[in-house]
């Protein structure tokens, strides 16, 4: 693992806390400790929400651009694969998960954030890709995730000019989902991701699939990738409470096992 990277677990939450100072640059060992952690987060279950957070004053600045300077090509032919793959995972853990971002989310820091669900900002963050103003272009999903976040215009907006944007602008064009006070981040993430806590765990999965590969294909594709995934969940014991439970009391009581 890594000291940069640590797994927090308290009520049901699990947080990623990158801590790297002083702007959390993600090197190699970051994003390789971001794939084992995002595979463990996976597999407890104890864990039925995720946060992830760099802390009061900055999310993730983004890559290491000290250690890519000398990178050759041959270099980053081996090692995108590995970055895409670490993010990938994070964008599959199969729980419900929320970007905390304070401060700055900048290249591969903001590709961090929109592997989560969810993103919550501080009043004064700051988001962008300006991966461009290095000559290259954004490498861990940032031309993929932000174009199916944003749309492709205001993607390309931002990834051909690498201009920063506030929080403000990025909750207009939907790239967070929510701007709090800058103390408060880490508070609302906690509140948004305690709703999931306790909630039908593999409803929750199966939901998540369904809408993240779904973007991936035709709708016809995505449909029966929907039913195939509604039909399995009667096999769960979760399916067999809630619907008793909605039977016998009505909507919203059931207490759930996560099996």
């Amino acid at each position: 693992m890594s000291d940069f990277v640590r797994l927090e677990v308290e009520d049901g939450i699990g947080t990623i806390r990158l801590d790297r100072p002083k702007m959390n640059a993600l090197n190699i060992e970051i994003q390789d400790a971001l794939g084992q952690i995002s595979r463990e987060v996976t597999e407890r279950k104890d864990i039925g929400a995720v946060i992830i957070y760099g802390g009061e004053k900055v999310f993730a600045a983004g890559a290491d651009i000290k250690e890519m300077e000398t990178m050759s090509y041959t270099d980053m032919v081996d090692r995108a694969a590995a970055l895409q793959n670490s993010f990938l995972a994070v964008s599959r853990i199969p729980k419900p998960t929320c970007a905390a971002i304070t401060g700055y989310a900048l290249g591969g820091g903001c590709e961090l954030a929109m592997c989560a669900d969810f993103r919550i900002a501080a009043s004064d963050a700051k988001l962008g890709q300006p991966e461009i103003l290095l000559g290259v272009i954004p490498g861990a999903g940032g031309t993929q995730r932000l174009a199916r976040l944003v749309g492709p215009s205001k993607a390309k907006d931002l990834v051909f000019s690498g201009r920063f944007i506030d929080a403000a602008e990025a909750l207009a064009i939907g790239l967070v989902d929510e701007v709090v006070e800058p103390d408060q981040v880490y508070a609302a993430a906690r509140a948004r991701m305690g709703r999931y806590v306790g909630a039908a765990a593999y409803a929750l999965r199966a939901a998540k699939e369904a809408i993240d590969r779904g973007l991936d294909g035709d709708l016809e594709t995505g449909l029966a990738r929907e039913s195939m995934l509604f039909a399995g969940l009667f096999a769960t014991k979760d399916r067999e409470i809630g619907m008793s439970s909605f039977v016998k009391e009505g909507p919203g009581k059931a207490k759930f096992l996560g099996a």
